[in-house]
């Protein structure tokens, strides 16, 4: 989620398409919890031990505000952590480091009276190295979610999450298969089979990015105007 687009031998290539230019209805919730006005690399100062580079947020933000400019101004709140290996689902649970530093931001997000609208979460590729991981993913997911409903006080909150289309091990279509197989209200799944990668065969490239978040888009779209 934090975005690897532009990115080659750990230097990002700076290339953000039109579809992710900065928009000034457009924020982003910095590590220090204050709002800039957004634009790629949304992790940089999140994602530290990481190079990042073009993510699907930035093209998330501005086809939500082009279909629905009622929305804005619209805040982004980047709490993904990859790192140079990823991070498992595990590291995510309840009671996590990982956890209470997305709690403290979706937060701090609040202060002012800003409503927390949608999560977007996109993560699993570390899963699919262990075949217990893998196994175990699907009730993992559902906890996160349940957990972060209800730590948010938000029990029908919008969640839109993406089925990965690659993997560091050889159990990337059972992570697949539980991710497409989250039956929840106003949960929706987007699938990222077929996207581009980079040379990596791992991480998106920048137009699968911007693609990406589209398909975010849309979806959340749909969640948010369903009653």
């Amino acid at each position: 989620m934090s975005g690897r687009g532009g990115v080659l031998n750990n230097t990002w290539d700076g290339v953000v398409p039109l579809q992710s230019q900065p928009n000034p209805s457009i924020l982003r919730l910095t590590a220090n919890l204050t709002w800039v006005e957004a634009h790629d690399p949304l992790h940089k100062d999140i994602d530290v031990q990481a190079t990042c580079g073009l993510g699907p947020g930035m093209s998330f933000a501005n086809r939500v505000l082009q279909k629905d400019p009622g929305l804005g101004p619209l805040g982004l709140v980047p709490c993904a952590i990859g790192g140079p290996m990823g991070t498992k689902i595990s590291q995510w649970g309840r009671g996590s480091l990982l956890y209470k530093q997305l709690l403290r931001r979706a937060r701090a997000a609040r202060r002012g009276g800003g409503s927390i609208r949608g999560v977007l979460w996109f993560q699993g590729e570390s899963d699919t190295v262990n075949e217990v991981d893998a196994i175990m993913y699907k009730k993992r997911l559902l906890d996160l979610f349940t957990n972060l409903r209800a730590d948010l006080g938000s029990h029908l909150l919008p969640i839109v999450h993406v089925a990965i289309t690659s993997g560091q091990g050889p159990y990337v279509e059972t992570v697949r298969k539980a991710q497409l197989g989250i039956k929840l209200q106003k949960v929706v799944c987007v699938d990222a089979k077929g996207l581009p990668l980079l040379q990596d065969k791992l991480h998106l490239s920048t137009p699968a990015q911007v693609r990406l978040g589209r398909m975010l888009a849309d979806a959340f779209l749909v969640q948010t105007n369903a009653g």
